[in-house]
C-alpha cells in the first residue's frame, strides 16, 4: 500500500516592502511522502518571495510536466514558473519555452554551488530565467500541520515567524 501525502494548512501574513505586496494568504498544501519537511518550507518561502493572487501550488514531486509553483493567465498562458532544486538543463530549456518567466530556488549550499557551478555558462542564454539560492538554515522548525505564519521580505531579507521562533532567510540572486 502506498504512503499517502500529508495535508498541512499555513496562515501567511505577507509583508513584502521590496514589492510593495502587503496580503494573507490560507493554503492547504500536500506533503509527498518523499518531501522532507525542509523542502516544504523552501515551497512556502518560494510562494511568499512571489506571492501574488495567481500563484498557485501544482502536482509537483509527483508530475514532471509541471513546476513546484506557477501562475497562470487567464488565457492559461504560464506566467511565472517556480522550480526548486537543481534541475537539469533540459527541464530548463522547456520551461523557459513554455513561461513568461522562469525562476529557480536553489538550497542545501553544497550540491546547489556545484550545480550552478556546471550551469551558469549554459543558463547565461535565457532571458527570461532568475535563478537565487535560499539560505534558511532552521526553517524546517517551524514546520506543523497547522502553522500560522508572518512573512516580512525587506531589502531581499525574508523574516519568517510564527509567534514563538523567527528565521532570518537570505535569497542570494545567481542569475537575473
Amino acid at each position: 500500500m502506498a504512503i499517502s501525502s500529508t495535508i498541512n494548512k499555513a496562515s501567511i501574513n505577507i509583508a513584502d516592502m521590496d514589492r510593495h505586496y502587503y496580503q494573507s494568504h490560507d493554503l492547504t498544501l500536500a506533503q509527498h511522502p518523499s518531501e522532507t519537511d525542509f523542502r516544504f518550507m523552501i515551497r512556502l518561502i518560494a510562494f511568499a518571495a512571489n506571492a501574488n493572487e495567481q500563484l498557485a501550488f501544482t502536482k509537483g514531486l509527483s508530475s514532471d510536466d509541471e513546476p513546484d509553483l506557477w501562475a497562470k493567465a487567464l488565457t492559461n498562458e504560464i506566467d511565472l514558473w517556480i522550480d526548486l532544486g537543481q534541475p537539469d538543463e533540459k527541464r530548463i530549456r522547456k520551461a523557459c519555452g513554455r513561461a513568461k518567466q522562469v525562476i529557480i530556488y536553489t538550497y542545501h549550499d553544497a550540491k546547489a554551488k556545484v550545480w550552478w557551478d556546471k550551469q551558469k555558462a549554459n543558463l547565461a542564454r535565457f532571458s527570461n530565467l532568475a535563478v537565487f539560492h535560499i539560505h534558511a538554515d532552521g526553517v524546517d522548525a517551524l514546520m506543523n500541520r497547522t502553522m500560522q505564519l508572518q512573512c516580512t521580505i525587506q531589502d531581499g531579507e525574508m523574516y519568517l515567524n510564527d509567534g514563538e521562533a523567527s528565521i532570518n532567510i537570505t535569497l542570494d540572486r545567481l542569475k537575473t
